[in-house]
């Protein structure tokens, strides 16, 4: 991503997301605008994620009725109004001092759904108490003892279901700037019966990412699992074999492996191969426009989860800066729809990408 660019190879003004994150820069730390623009490696599969998007082709039906344009779905059956959804992102007290709790603000005022990270700033009844319906990212450390006490209070205060983050077995190898964006020594686990800061060479994560997590996270939880990071179509079919309840399809932002291939490309053999089991897809990393959020549709994702506009959004304008930003997309997706024929969410099909 970077500073404000205008669209690659458009020669047009920056798009309204490319002016907020440029504003963002001048408001945040630098140590933390690099910490959230950042990608792993050379910044590969975080720039070719969005360009992959964008390389997408609608093929609009025509003699259509779209008077009725309607945004409306449902994920893992809860009912949002938008099918774009505000993915989980650590260290957002560095952009708003509420952090999630204003980052749910935001999405419960455009009818979203939030994703909240284990590391999350903010208590969880003070997130829950936005009113904004919530999944509860995990990160399995190797203190299986304190991931359980985080998944059991995110339970208690409301997470309808868990986001079980599998392409972190390690940090991804981060860039120069990233590496001077470490934030703080510490991770914060306000969220523990007895809240502490613990030192970051303290809390280890798992390494060993194996499918029986997906059965022990919702054996102590009671909570579906969807499994986030999947990019490979085998990987996807062992998350149903485990009983998962749904798929993200994602890079986590271009963050972990550079040069993978990005979700935009992935999705299509993702969601074939999940087809008819009735595990959801959902997808991120590089979504921008509402054009994009049709391809997603299209090509069998559930919803899309949206992180950096966002993020920028709670750094410049707080709660109205995030429901601005979904606002936006989701107006960008009706107008989108309107043009291609589709009055629903739900009637999308991969025929309408070319």
């Amino acid at each position: 991503m970077g500073t404000a660019e205008p669209a690659a190879g458009s020669g047009a003004e920056p798009e309204w997301w490319e002016t907020w994150e440029a504003e963002a820069e001048r408001r945040l730390p630098p140590h933390a605008y690099a910490y959230y623009a950042s990608g792993a490696g050379r910044d590969v599969t975080r720039d070719e994620g969005l360009r992959d998007w964008d390389a997408l082709r609608l093929l609009p039906h025509m003699l259509r009725r779209v008077s009725g344009v309607d945004t409306r779905t449902t994920v893992l059956g809860t009912e949002v109004a938008t099918p774009v959804l505000v993915a989980p992102m650590a260290g957002q007290e560095y952009a708003h001092p509420d952090g999630e709790q204003e980052m749910a603000k935001g999405a419960a005022g455009a009818g979203s759904l939030l994703g909240v990270t284990t590391w999350t700033a903010s208590r969880f009844e003070n997130i829950a108490a936005s009113g904004a319906p919530w999944w509860y990212q995990v990160y399995v450390m190797r203190d299986r003892g304190l991931t359980a006490e985080l998944v059991r209070r995110a339970v208690d205060h409301g997470a309808r279901a868990l986001l079980f983050t599998v392409d972190v077995p390690v940090l991804g190898r981060r860039g120069d700037n990233n590496r001077a964006a470490n934030l703080d020594p510490t991770v914060s686990l306000v969220n523990l019966e007895s809240p502490r800061a613990v030192p970051r060479e303290e809390v280890q994560m798992e390494p060993d990412l194996t499918p029986d997590l997906i059965g022990w996270l919702h054996e102590i939880s009671g909570l579906p699992v969807l499994v986030k990071g999947v990019l490979r179509a085998d990987d996807a079919k062992v998350v149903v074999d485990h009983g998962g309840a749904g798929v993200v399809v994602s890079t986590h932002g271009g963050r972990q492996l550079d040069r993978s291939v990005t979700s935009a490309s992935a999705l299509p053999r993702v969601a074939e191969a999940l087809a008819g089991t009735g595990v959801e897809v959902y997808a991120d990393s590089g979504v921008r426009r509402g054009e994009h959020i049709a391809a997603a549709l299209a090509l069998g994702a559930r919803a899309v989860f949206v992180g950096r506009p966002a993020l920028w959004g709670l750094a410049t304008e707080g709660a109205a800066g995030v429901q601005e930003a979904v606002d936006r997309l989701t107006a960008e997706l009706a107008h989108t729809m309107t043009l291609m024929g589709v009055e629903t969410p739900a009637a999308f099909t991969p025929d309408l990408v070319a």
